[in-house]
């Protein structure tokens, strides 16, 4: 939009004024039409319902036709009526989230920083940003790093909330970078729920190099060495037309659960599952 000078007249103080005027006005009008169509970052400190790391796998295992599911699997459970009357559900009425794409140590990209939503609007913006990004790839799968990262995330997040959770999908085992149950472990101990999406896609193994997990043992890895805190629960995904219902169930339930007590820091499984040396080679 551009701006036309206008020409001096005889009481130029006041012309200069209503054009001053004028042009606050009409920047006004175009922030007010900018906010209605972006999603709404957080500026100081907001009270939520819920804070939420959305930690997507994008390691060299994910398929391009997986990696394009999956996003729009979250652009999709961010488009529907009904996430905007689970939203309203809480004390405040609002969550705040960020959307982060992991693969290695080092490899974490914020694709869509904490932002605040308080009803479908909001929610809808948020899905047209992240429509609008790239898709990403790296080398390795390195769950433990998507987690530190996270956690580091919440704590420059800027909000306060009861419930802070970590929402990681992966399509296999933590092949590098720290253990994965030690770094569980000091998030589940600051209060800090893990939920799982385990992405158990059968392959093609003549034309794919990336051997696949079966459904049973991914939904066993994530179950004992990935989730916890209060409320932790896994959702699987076994093709990749699951992709959208899957999603919008997982983020519904998150959304809507209440706060649960907290589980002492001591809380472990029970034994009889590897966490350690169950990981595919590296690179994946």
């Amino acid at each position: 939009m551009a701006f036309t000078a206008a020409r001096p007249v005889t009481n130029g103080t006041a012309t200069f004024r209503r054009i001053r005027r004028g042009a606050a006005c009409l920047l006004a009008l175009c922030a007010v039409e900018w906010a209605a169509a972006a999603p709404r970052p957080n500026v100081g400190v907001v009270d939520v319902d819920l804070a939420l790391v959305l930690a997507v796998d994008v390691s060299p295992s994910m398929s391009r036709a997986e990696q394009r599911a999956q996003r729009e699997g979250y652009i999709s459970a961010f488009r529907q009526p009904r996430l905007a009357r689970v939203l309203a559900s809480g004390p405040t009425g609002r969550i705040a989230v960020l959307y982060l794409e992991w693969a290695g140590p080092r490899q974490q990209s914020v694709i869509i920083p904490w932002t605040v939503l308080s009803d479908g609007r909001d929610a809808i913006a948020l899905a047209d940003a992240l429509q609008g990004q790239p898709l990403t790839q790296g080398v390795g799968t390195s769950i433990s790093g998507a987690l530190s990262a996270a956690g580091q995330l919440l704590d420059r997040s800027g909000v306060r909330s009861m419930r802070r959770v970590i929402d990681l999908s992966g399509d296999g085992p933590n092949n590098i970078g720290p253990s994965v149950t030690a770094v569980r472990a000091a998030l589940v101990a600051r209060g800090i729920t893990i939920n799982g999406l385990p992405i158990a896609i059968s392959r093609d193994t003549a034309t794919d190099p990336f051997a696949s997990y079966g459904e049973s043992y991914l939904e066993r890895y994530f179950e004992h060495c990935v989730i916890g805190g209060p409320g932790a629960f896994t959702v699987g995904i076994t093709d990749a037309g699951d992709f959208e219902s899957a999603i919008a169930r997982k983020l519904m339930l998150e959304i809507a659960t209440r706060p649960l007590p907290a589980i002492p820091a001591a809380y472990s499984r029970p034994p009889g599952f590897d966490c350690a040396s169950a990981g595919e080679r590296p690179g994946r």
